[in-house]
């Protein structure tokens, strides 16, 4: 990180300035300059610090927070963007620190999906003369898409860097709670461990059991594949496309198994959600977000499950309906889940946090360093693309040529979702 701020600093020279956003004039190279930042103040309660990259820079980026690497950093800039990233230590922003943030001027804003972006938002921006925002992630639902068409800010996410650092902390989760680790690590630390007993900590073998997945897409398949490769388990699955590949993959597994003399694995693509719940003894679920979805997993549903099952969630709070799974966790001991995600972040409902049988992580399925790097590349590239003119990529699940910091990117936004309301242009491959 050091190293790469230094080699920042030698190309381009003292481009970081740190700013605190007030009502008095700021000092910046022995000059008195009000600009923007003190009018920022009258609709903030607070003070808010910034960092400012490339001062003299012709093009206006706001980054709502600070983000991992210094690669995204660097292509701003050599773009001749100025970066004003804030560092405010404030985990969500509020509208109106963000209007604050855009200013009265300001070519495109990198956010967060904690943020609410809607009509008032994308009205500051447009006013602001912005024409691009994106979220660092590939959800966006804290994104008026209809109110961003309205103003005609192209709106970006970042696809194709999360799927197998999902999948992975999918199936960690479903190890430990399969293993009930989490459990045995508190009883260690509270140093209750006086000796091996036959029924401590007993929890379940994944060989031959039958992992269910709801959801068969890139990520939904990519747990699958590393499930039954890595502990042959047989797969029943639900989507509403066949999974071609997937089935493929199993087939091609479950042949090699029987050629070592091995019991090959099964797979079947269930005819029902109920038909995988019934029968699954872990269910990961892989659904996209949207009104059919909703507490997809209701009272209903959880009573049709094995009363040993686990249920693992990465994929969206709200497919749970969180206070019949609460419910169901405290009258089931035995059954058990790992959540990445919850109804109504930041917050847990109630009696959640208390139960042994849950296993709870802060949303961190994209949080390995490759992964939360290359979201934020792309997520600088889809606001510099708009801003530059560039065309929209053919194909936003292949990222990997805006991913090789051996190279320049290509000329292109990654990932714009109202590319087509919008009337951009998109690009070919041999870009």
């Amino acid at each position: 990180m050091h190293a790469a701020m230094s080699l920042v600093r030698k190309l381009y020279g003292p481009v970081l300035r740190r700013y605190t956003i007030s009502s008095s004039p700021i000092s910046y190279n022995n000059k008195t300059r009000h600009h923007h930042f003190s009018e920022l103040v009258h609709s903030m309660a607070k003070p808010v610090s910034i960092e400012v990259w490339n001062p003299s820079g012709k093009y206006r980026v706001v980054s709502t927070k600070p983000m991992p690497g210094t690669r995204w950093i660097n292509l701003l800039i050599q773009q001749d963007c100025r970066l004003e990233i804030c560092t405010e230590k404030k985990t969500i922003l509020s509208v109106e620190d963000i209007i604050a943030l855009i200013g009265e001027k300001c070519d495109g804003v990198i956010g967060q999906l904690t943020e609410d972006w809607g009509e008032e938002l994308f009205s500051a921006l447009s006013r602001a003369g912005g024409k691009a925002f994106s979220n660092m992630a590939v959800g966006y639902n804290n994104v008026d898409v209809n109110a961003a068409n309205k103003y005609g800010v192209a709106v970006g996410n970042t696809p194709g860097v999360l799927t197998e650092t999902t999948a992975e902390l999918a199936a960690s989760l479903t190890l430990a709670a399969a293993r009930r680790i989490v459990e045995a690590d508190e009883f260690m630390r509270a140093g209750l461990y006086d000796g091996w007993l036959p029924h401590l900590f007993v929890g379940n073998l994944l060989k031959g059991q039958t992992v269910g997945v709801i959801g068969a897409g890139r990520i939904g398949s990519a747990y699958a594949r590393m499930m039954v490769e890595g502990f042959k388990m047989n797969l029943i699955y639900y989507d509403l496309y066949q999974s071609t590949r997937l089935e493929k993959f199993v087939t091609a597994y479950a042949a090699f198994l029987k050629a070592n003399g091995e019991t090959p694995v099964t797979w079947k693509r269930a005819s029902s959600m109920d038909e995988v719940l019934q029968e699954a003894d872990i269910i990961s679920l892989h659904p996209i977000l949207d009104k059919t979805t909703y507490h997809l997993v209701n009272k209903e549903r959880l009573a049709k499950m094995k009363k040993e099952a686990i249920l693992v969630n990465c994929s969206r709070g709200p497919v749970i309906d969180e206070a019949a799974l609460v419910e169901h966790l405290r009258q089931n001991p035995m059954f058990r889940v790992g959540l990445d995600v919850f109804e109504e972040e930041p917050y847990m409902k109630p009696g959640l946090a208390e139960l042994k049988n849950a296993i709870v992580v802060p949303h961190i399925a994209s949080a390995s360093k490759w992964t939360r790097e290359g979201m934020a590349t792309l997520a600088a590239l889809n606001v510099l693309g708009k801003i530059k003119g560039y065309p929209v990529w053919f194909d936003a699940n292949k990222v990997e040529p805006f991913l090789d910091e051996n190279a320049q990117p290509p000329a292109a936004s990654p990932s714009i979702v109202n590319a087509k309301a919008l009337g951009l242009p998109v690009s070919t491959s041999k870009l």
